[in-house]
């Protein structure tokens, strides 16, 4: 997964599509990245994913139905390729979107089933998600510790957090369960 979202965030710091407070770093970078970001990709990732595991673990039957997977799936679908067109000229909301429907295609494609286990797994997960975004965005806080460029986003947000950054999560998710399950199956 940071193979995809360590050169997208690089990129997009480097562009000032989004920044980070240096009030509340350490100071330490790696490729002009603070090492508080590289941990973010470790620790949040894996966290998740465990929740993941743990939730089917525990609840072998914490899934979807296939109808509200094909409903779920769709609406992301279809608001994706909306947000595309409407907003191809924001940054942040153009590469976004492609790598969602990317991956969403190559999801259905080849591992449909498993959206069924990772959609309500991921709506869990919002809950954490909106408490430690909002603090990162300065939901709470007098400066946010992440600043976003308004100029490449569609400027919508849920309290102080970017509409994308759902499905950016989404995305960073849901590659990291789907490359997993690849890799399952061939060891």
């Amino acid at each position: 997964m940071m193979c995809f979202f360590i050169p997208w965030d690089v990129l997009f710091t480097s562009y000032e599509i989004w920044g980070f407070n240096e009030n509340y770093t350490t100071g330490y970078q790696i490729l002009n990245l603070p090492i508080e970001e590289w941990l973010f990709f470790i620790c949040i990732p894996y966290a998740c994913v465990f929740t993941h595991f743990t939730l089917i673990k525990l609840y072998p039957k914490f899934s979807f139905s296939l109808k509200l997977t094909r409903i779920f799936t769709s609406i992301v679908l279809i608001l994706s390729i909306t947000l595309l067109i409407v907003y191809f000229s924001k940054c942040y909301t153009l590469i976004n979107f492609s790598y969602l429907l990317v991956l969403l295609t190559l999801v259905l494609i080849t591992k449909p089933h498993l959206l069924n286990s990772f959609l309500p797994t991921f709506l869990v997960i919002l809950i954490p998600f909106f408490i430690v975004n909002g603090i990162l965005t300065g939901t709470v806080i007098e400066e946010p510790i992440v600043w976003y460029n308004n100029a490449e986003n569609m400027r919508l947000r849920m309290g102080s957090i970017p509409f994308e950054d759902l499905f950016y999560a989404f995305g960073m998710l849901l590659t990291v369960v789907y490359i997993m399950k690849v890799l399952q199956k061939k060891t």
